[in-house]
């Protein structure tokens, strides 16, 4: 057994063996991987209900909210009103978002509280380039000593601190303590760790380095076998400071455009957003999981048709 798996008695899954989705999703790697036993005491005492207890709709971003799994090595760490993504691997782990500065030792606490040592995670990855998803990226960075990856134009933005003139949301948003970014990535380039792959997949439109990100979780040992891909995919609601006008620029539109369509063609059998109840993901808790083939393709059509009706007032 892996030492970083030791503490956390295995909160990590058993690739091998899994029964597949209706495309086959895990890889060589990924099947050949030593399974590791799990604790279901450890992982049984973090429950969603517990995140429905403590949490609402459209929460505060920097509540502090419990730990839990969303399927086999992939967990939410994040606050009641933004999400912060833990998974689990043999060589390291990776966090996707790291949410406002002032959920950093929020974050920090549920990846202990999983007994997973955050010098443990290798990569911090992001969905876009606001405040409120990257804003402790600078304070999760020096806790962890994870690379920090970006899109090229988000790098922009985290190696500054300021926000692009581009954005059209430049006006609201504060600037945030900059951070040193390691490595950027480009559209549908993945990145591997440990044989766990995770695919990059570029979505502007909300912000101009806006990001996806797909990769293949499957269920904990002791559960009912079963793999599939997990879409951590941006919030791409078209939002703006109140001067901005979408219609004055049909660049951004096009972006957008672009961008839903490629969600609706994601990998997707369980759909993560960068603010939870974006997504409904409260709601689908409470009506029996997360599972959901059709989510990505739904979620993309909900955007499209709030993009249409800013755009359709926009021209009253």
């Amino acid at each position: 057994m892996s030492g970083k798996f030791a503490a956390l008695a295995g909160l990590a899954l058993i690739t091998a063996g899994c029964a597949p989705a209706t495309e086959p999703v895990a890889s060589a790697a990924e099947t050949e991987r030593t399974s590791v036993v799990a604790s279901p005491e450890l992982a049984t005492s973090f429950r969603q209900s517990a995140f429905l207890e403590k949490c609402e709709d459209f929460d505060e971003w920097d509540k502090p909210a419990p730990p839990f799994e969303l399927l086999g090595d992939t967990w939410y760490v994040g606050t009641c009103g933004i999400s912060a993504i833990l998974v689990l691997g043999e060589d390291g782990h990776v966090l996707i978002d790291s949410g406002v500065e002032a959920a950093a030792p929020l974050v920090l606490d549920n990846i202990r509280a999983l007994g997973i040592d955050p010098r443990d995670i290798r990569y911090l990855l992001m969905s876009h380039e606001h405040f409120d998803h990257v804003g402790a990226h600078a304070a999760l960075a020096e806790a962890t000593g994870a690379q920090v990856i970006t899109s090229p134009e988000a790098a922009k933005v985290l190696a500054s601190g300021k926000v692009s003139a581009d954005d059209p949301q430049a006006d609201i948003h504060p600037a945030m303590k900059p951070v040193k970014v390691d490595r950027i990535v480009s559209d549908g380039e993945v990145l591997n760790l440990g044989g766990k792959e995770f695919t990059a997949h570029l979505t502007p439109g909300h912000t101009p380095g806006a990001m996806s990100w797909t990769w293949n979780a499957c269920s904990l040992p002791w559960q009912p076998p079963v793999c599939r891909r997990v879409a951590y995919v941006d919030s791409l609601s078209p939002v703006s400071a109140d001067d901005y006008r979408f219609t004055d620029h049909p660049a951004v539109v096009a972006d957008f455009r672009r961008s839903i369509a490629k969600v609706a063609t994601l990998p997707c059998d369980l759909l993560a957003t960068p603010h939870p109840s974006s997504s409904g993901m409260l709601d689908r808790i409470k009506d029996g999981g997360l599972l959901d083939g059709a989510a990505c393709v739904d979620y993309a059509k909900t955007i499209e048709e709030r993009l249409n009706d800013r755009l359709a007032k926009e021209r009253r």
